[in-house]
C-alpha cells in the first residue's frame, strides 16, 4: 500500500479576465475568496457562472466548457475526454501535465500524477462557478499551469435554506439526479449520481460525486472545510477505424473493443483558514488527495491494462501585505511530498504481423515513485495610477523524483524498465503584466507576459519505450506574450473581451501516431480569441459567442523511417483545428420562460504530425428551452445535436489507421428542478 506525506505551502490564483453573460459577471466579486485574484488584472479568465451551469446541465463538462474561447475538451467514450486549452488536443503525460486542474483553487492531484481525464473526479454539476485561465498560470500555481488551469468553484454554506432536486432523462437512456441541501447558515451538502446505459454497444457508465462543505471558527481563524469524493465505472468504447468512419451510423454505434473499461475513485479534502494580522492578511488550507484507478488501454492496439493511484496531502498558505497606499505583496513558500505508483500488464498476444515480438504479454511496468517539491514564489501589485496597474510575480521551485521498479531491469521488445533512480528538476516562472484603464471609458487594455513550467510526468520518466534513455525527460517550458481589450460598449449593451498571443515551447514531449515517445519536440503558437454579449431587444433577445484562431506549428524537423511519422518545421501540430466558435441567440419572451438556439464549430484539423492525414471539422446545433412553472419548480428542454449531424468527437490517426470517436446523434434531455 503507498504511503505519502505532503507538506506544501503555496497560493492558488491570479488573473481575472471576462465572464461572457450577466450572470457569470455576478460571480467574480465572491470568487476572490477561492482565487486569490485582484479584480482587474492583467490575462484571459473566463468565468461560468452558477445561473449558467445550472441551465446546461452538462452530463459531461465538455458541453459548458466548450463554449469559452479558446478550449476544446474532446470527448471520447462515456466519461473519458482529453484536454485543450489555448493549446492542441494533448495526449500521455503531455496531456496530463501540461493543464492544472483546480477544485475552490486546491490541486485535485499532484504535480507528478496527472490525469488526461482529469475532469470526471471534479463535480462540476452541482458548483457555483467555473474559472478557466488560458494561457501560462504561472508565478502562484507551479507547475503544470502550462497552457492552462481549469478550476472547479464550490459554493459555501448559506446559498438558500433547503434541498434543491435536479432530475433528469435523455433519449440515449443515460439518466441523472442531484440533490443539493443548505442549512441556510454554515452546512452544505450535495450529490450527484448519474447511470448512463450507453449509445454505443457495451457502454454503460455509473458515475457517483459527493461533497460537503462547512463553515465555521477556530481559535480565531474563519474557517471554511469541505470533502469531495467521485466513483466512476464504465464499460468503455474503443475507436473505430477506416476513412470517414464515423459518417457509417451503424459502425459509429458499435465496440470493437467490449472488454475495454474503466474505474477509478478519488477523494479530497480541504480546510481553509484565514486571519488578519497586523502586518496584513494570512490564509492556510491543508488537504488531503487520495485517488486510484485501473483500466484497460484500448486506445492502443496491445490493449494493456493499467492500473495507477497516488496519495498525498499538504498545506497550502498565503501571506497579503499592503506595503504602501499604492503597493500590495503576496508571498509564499512550497513543500510538498507525494507517493504513486504504476503497473501495466498485457495478457493476450498481440503483433502487427507473425514473429512480432515488441509487445510480449506479461507485465511491462511495475514501479513507486516519491516526489518531493519544494518552492518559494512573490508577486507584487503597484498602482502606478489611477489608470495604470502593473502586477509582477516570480516563483522557483524544485522537483525530486524517487523511483523504485518492482520488476526485473532491461529491454523486452517495446518497453524498457529502468533501475532505481533519482531525478531532480528545478523551475523558474517570471510573470509581468501591465492593465491601462483610461479615464472616462468602459475599456480596459492589457499586455502580459508569463511563464509556464511543468516537470516531467512519473509516466514520463519511467515508462520507458526501448529506444529511450533514462533521464531524457526534461522541463516543459512555454513562454506567452499576450495583449487584449476588454469592457462594454453601446450603453452597456455590449460586453466583449479581445485577445492576441504568441508562444514558444521547449522540450515538448509527446506520443507521435506510431506510439513513439518524442522527449525533446519544439512548438509555436498564435492566435486570437474573442468573447462577447450582445442585448439585442430590451434583455428579451441577445446573442453571445465565442471565437479563436489559432496558428499552432512545429518548430522542429524529425526525419524518421515512416513517412507518415516525419516532422517538418512549420508543419501544423496535430489536433489542433485552426477555428473553434460557438454562438448562441437567446430569446426570453417572458420572465418565466427562456429558449436558445447554439451552434458550436470545429474547424478542420491534422490528425498525424505529418500533416498527411486530416478531420474536416464539424458544426453541430444545439437548443434548449426553459419554463419555470411556479417560484420553486422549474422544467427543461435539451436537444442536441439537432440536425442529427454525423461527426466525430475526436479524430485519429494513428499505427496506420484512421480512427474516430463518433459524436452522439440527435438526442433529447428533460429535466425538472425544484426546491423544498
Amino acid at each position: 500500500m503507498r504511503k505519502a506525506l505532503v507538506a506544501c505551502l503555496c497560493l492558488q490564483g491570479m488573473i481575472v479576465g471576462f465572464a461572457t453573460a450577466e450572470d457569470d459577471r455576478a460571480v467574480l466579486e465572491p470568487l476572490t475568496v477561492w482565487g486569490d485574484r485582484t479584480a482587474n488584472a492583467p490575462g484571459s479568465l473566463s468565468v461560468i457562472g452558477d445561473e449558467t451551469i445550472t441551465s446546461a446541465a452538462a452530463d459531461h463538462p465538455a458541453e459548458v466548457l466548450n463554449t469559452l474561447p479558446g478550449v476544446n475538451i474532446q470527448m471520447n467514450s462515456g466519461q473519458e475526454h482529453l484536454v485543450a486549452l489555448r493549446s492542441p488536443v494533448l495526449t500521455g503525460g503531455a496531456g496530463q501535465g501540461s493543464f492544472l486542474i483546480l477544485e475552490n483553487g486546491v490541486p485535485t492531484r499532484a504535480a507528478a500524477f496527472g490525469n488526461v481525464n482529469s475532469l470526471f473526479e471534479l463535480h462540476h454539476e452541482t458548483a457555483s462557478a467555473i474559472e478557466v485561465v488560458r494561457g501560462p498560470g504561472s508565478a502562484k500555481y507551479g507547475s503544470n499551469a502550462v497552457h492552462g488551469l481549469i478550476n472547479v468553484i464550490h459554493g459555501g454554506p448559506g446559498t438558500f435554506d433547503g434541498v434543491e432536486l435536479r432530475a433528469s432523462a435523455s433519449t440515449l437512456s443515460r439518466y441523472r439526479t442531484d440533490v443539493i441541501a443548505d442549512n441556510g447558515e454554515n452546512l452544505r451538502g450535495a450529490v450527484s449520481i448519474q447511470k448512463d446505459l450507453g449509445w454505443r454497444d457495451f457502454t454503460g457508465v455509473d458515475q457517483q460525486k459527493a461533497s460537503l462543505f462547512g463553515d465555521f471558527s477556530l481559535g480565531g481563524w474563519d474557517a471554511s472545510a469541505w470533502i469531495v469524493g467521485s466513483n466512476l465505472n464504465q464499460e468503455t468504447a474503443d475507436f473505430i477505424e477506416g476513412p470517414k468512419a464515423y459518417r457509417d451510423r451503424d459502425l459509429a454505434e458499435s465496440n470493437p473493443d467490449p472488454l475495454a473499461g474503466r474505474d477509478a475513485y478519488s477523494i479530497r479534502a480541504a480546510v481553509r483558514l484565514n486571519r488578519e494580522f497586523g502586518f496584513g492578511s494570512v490564509t492556510l488550507t491543508p488537504y488531503a488527495i487520495t485517488q486510484e484507478m485501473s483500466f484497460r488501454q484500448h486506445f492502443l492496439p496491445y490493449k494493456g491494462f493499467e492500473e495507477n493511484g497516488h496519495d498525498a496531502i499538504g498545506l497550502m498558505s498565503r501571506v497579503e501585505v499592503d506595503a504602501s497606499d499604492t503597493v500590495i505583496l503576496r508571498y509564499g513558500a512550497d513543500a510538498a511530498f507525494a507517493s504513486g505508483e504504476l503497473r501495466e500488464t498485457q495478457d493476450e498476444p498481440f503483433g502487427f504481423f507473425p514473429g512480432d515480438s515488441r509487445f510480449p504479454t506479461g507485465t511491462h511496468y511495475d514501479y513507486d515513485v516519491d516526489t518531493t517539491t519544494f518552492a518559494l514564489w512573490g508577486e507584487a501589485e503597484w498602482v502606478v495610477s489611477p489608470e495604470v496597474t502593473v502586477l509582477a510575480g516570480l516563483r522557483g521551485e524544485t522537483h525530486n523524483y524517487d523511483y523504485s521498479t518492482n520488476t526485473p531491469v532491461g529491454t523486452f521488445g517495446r518497453f524498457r524498465v529502468a533501475d532505481d533512480r533519482t531525478d531532480n528538476f528545478d523551475l523558474f516562472t517570471p510573470k509581468l503584466g501591465v492593465i491601462w484603464t483610461p479615464f472616462d471609458s468602459d475599456l480596459a487594455y492589457y499586455a502580459n507576459y508569463a511563464r509556464g513550467e511543468r516537470a516531467p510526468q512519473a509516466s514520463d520518466l519511467y515508462r520507458l519505450q526501448s529506444q529511450q534513455e533514462p533521464g531524457e525527460a526534461d522541463t516543459e517550458t512555454l513562454d506567452s506574450i499576450e495583449i487584449g481589450v476588454r469592457g462594454t460598449a453601446f450603453a452597456e449593451r455590449l460586453s466583449f473581451d479581445l485577445a492576441a498571443y504568441v508562444m514558444q515551447k521547449e522540450n515538448f514531449f509527446f506520443r507521435d501516431s506510431d506510439g513513439l515517445n518524442v522527449p525533446n519536440g519544439e512548438t509555436e503558437h498564435a492566435g486570437v480569441e474573442a468573447a462577447f454579449d450582445l442585448v439585442l431587444i430590451d434583455d428579451r433577445l441577445s446573442v453571445r459567442g465565442t471565437a479563436a484562431y489559432a496558428d499552432q506549428t512545429y518548430a522542429f524537423d524529425r526525419i524518421t523511417a515512416s513517412a507518415s511519422e516525419t516532422i517538418r518545421d512549420g508543419d501544423r501540430i496535430d489536433t489542433a483545428p485552426e477555428w473553434l466558435a460557438d454562438l448562441a441567440l437567446v430569446w426570453m419572451p417572458t420572465d418565466a420562460f427562456e429558449a436558445s438556439f447554439e451552434a458550436e464549430h470545429v474547424g478542420e484539423y491534422f490528425t498525424n504530425p505529418a500533416n498527411t492525414r486530416d478531420y474536416p471539422g464539424h458544426t453541430v446545433f444545439h437548443a434548449r428551452g426553459e419554463w419555470a412553472v411556479r417560484e420553486d419548480l422549474e422544467v427543461y428542454l435539451i436537444v442536441r445535436n439537432l440536425f442529427d449531424l454525423k461527426y466525430a468527437d475526436r479524430a485519429d490517426f494513428a499505427f496506420g489507421d484512421e480512427r474516430y470517436f463518433p459524436g452522439e446523434p440527435l438526442n433529447a434531455t428533460v429535466g425538472v428542478r425544484t426546491l423544498f
